[in-house]
């Protein structure tokens, strides 16, 4: 498997956005707002970044008017679906499944024009979508059901709606142009050195009466607009926790749902994996950005019904998540046994630490530039490691032959020991009572990052990766 890296993985976009809001399908997180007066109801602009985690049939943006007629931005089978009912349907055949990747969606629509085809422009990363699977253009001047028309029982939602089809992932820079339509070029633009597209400062543009621009960057309030037209949402089922700074100009790793056992589970924007109870194979997954020099800090926090989750890393995921293997079951990882403490490599335990406990945090420091890793739990490295010195550090010389990356990882000893850890790479779901980042001044961490190591994300990479 590659190194992914993702959108925006330089390391000075110019504009850098600060928040992103992380909704978990499994908790119906939504926001809504119904409006008080009246839009175009022919022209409007979609414009949004999102990190799909949950590949489910699911909605970024769905808009109800009189309970009846609708329109929405969602997926269907991984392909981008957007309609309105009654007037359009365009289903791409271009599949979006990565998710390590930030994405920009732009949807213009204008039925006033004279080409049925231009109606309604769909641009995916700056470039205009033209392949669809189903694809039925609107007819001249018909209602557009992303719009409001009508303030009768009309209702906006993001990110799903009261009614299910919850997305998983993260979502930011939510900006609705009520009355125009306009090309992506008003909120992105290709770096001129990587060709990568980037978001641009949009508070300048003319929102319109219903628009409004979600930048997340309230945590007490999540939906507020700061378009300055106080076009609010209310906040169902989200909390302060679900602000991150996981965002198109800084992606973070998470844990892989792309490369897990059959039986895991992944919520919480893929940073929190758990296993069945009715599991078959063992918990397991690695991280979404595999490294190849440097160091790097990151935390589990063990939450485990009977302590048999080893954590740790690998060369070859894509051998350890199809042959149901656990971190240090093969030569190619190494893992640490919450259970005993001990150190595992090629299947085989040495002793090495103290036990974990219920809710205790697990910090892994890797260090590729001198071949070590550490492991420490509540900031308490284990062994007498000390990675800021170098001193006591598990020689890891003999696992880099795999796949010419490491991947942090986690997974269970067996196949009925529930485990559930969260991943923080830096963006944790779980609330901090610390509060730490590393030298750049990147990721929430529980205990102090050690003098030379950084959180996984892609501003981090592009300086030391």
């Amino acid at each position: 498997m590659p190194l992914i890296l993702g959108t925006n993985s330089i390391k000075d976009t110019g504009f850098d956005v600060a928040n992103s809001c992380r909704f978990n399908s499994g908790s119906s997180d939504y926001l809504s707002r119904t409006p008080s007066g009246t839009s175009s109801g022919t022209i409007t602009t979609h414009s949004l970044w999102f990190k799909r985690c949950d590949f489910a049939s699911d909605f970024l943006y769905i808009n109800f008017e009189n309970g009846v007629n609708y329109g929405y931005i969602g997926f269907d089978s991984d392909s981008l679906d957007i309609r309105s009912s009654p007037g359009y349907v365009y289903v791409t055949t271009q599949k979006l499944r990565d998710p390590s990747a930030w994405y920009h969606l732009v949807v213009a629509v204008d039925n006033s024009l004279g080409t049925a085809s231009d109606r309604v422009k769909i641009y995916l990363n700056g470039s205009r979508i033209t392949s669809f699977s189903t694809q039925t253009d609107p007819s001249s001047g018909a209602v557009n059901n992303l719009s409001v028309d009508n303030t009768a029982s009309n209702l906006m939602n993001v990110g799903g709606y009261s009614g299910g089809n919850h997305f998983g992932g993260y979502i930011a820079e939510f900006v609705f142009i009520d009355g125009q339509a306009l090309d992506p070029t008003s909120f992105g633009e290709f770096d001129e050195d990587t060709g990568i597209w980037k978001p641009i400062d949009v508070s300048g543009l003319t929102f319109g009466t219903n628009g409004f621009y979600l930048d997340f960057q309230n945590s007490g309030s999540l939906g507020a607009d700061v378009s300055g037209n106080g076009n609010n949402f209310t906040v169902n089922n989200l909390t302060s926790i679900d602000q991150t700074t996981d965002t198109c100009t800084n992606n973070f790793a998470t844990a892989n749902s792309l490369q897990a056992h059959a039986d895991t589970t992944f919520q919480e924007g893929n940073t929190w994996t758990r296993q069945l109870s009715s599991a078959t194979a063992k918990m397991y997954a690695v991280s979404t950005i595999g490294v190849s020099s440097g160091k790097w800090y990151m935390e589990f926090k063990n939450l485990t019904n009977d302590n048999k989750s080893l954590y740790g890393i690998t060369t070859n995921p894509s051998s350890d998540h199809v042959n149901n293997y656990y971190p240090g079951e093969q030569s190619h990882s190494f893992g640490f046994y919450g259970s005993n403490g001990n150190k595992y490599t090629g299947g085989s335990g040495s002793s090495y630490g103290s036990s974990a406990s219920n809710n205790d945090i697990i910090g892994v420091a890797l260090d590729i530039t001198n071949e070590k890793l550490y492991f420490s739990i509540n900031g308490t490295w284990q062994n007498s490691g000390n990675p800021s010195t170098g001193s006591n550090g598990i020689d890891i010389s003999g696992i880099g032959a795999g796949e010419g990356f490491y991947f942090f990882s986690a997974g269970s000893i067996d196949t009925s020991s529930y485990d559930n850890p969260y991943y923080n790479f830096g963006n944790p779901a779980f609330s901090i009572s610390s509060g730490n980042s590393d030298g750049n001044g990147y990721g929430n961490f529980e205990y102090a990052v050690p003098s030379g190591y950084y959180s996984l994300n892609t501003k981090n990479l592009a300086e030391y990766g």
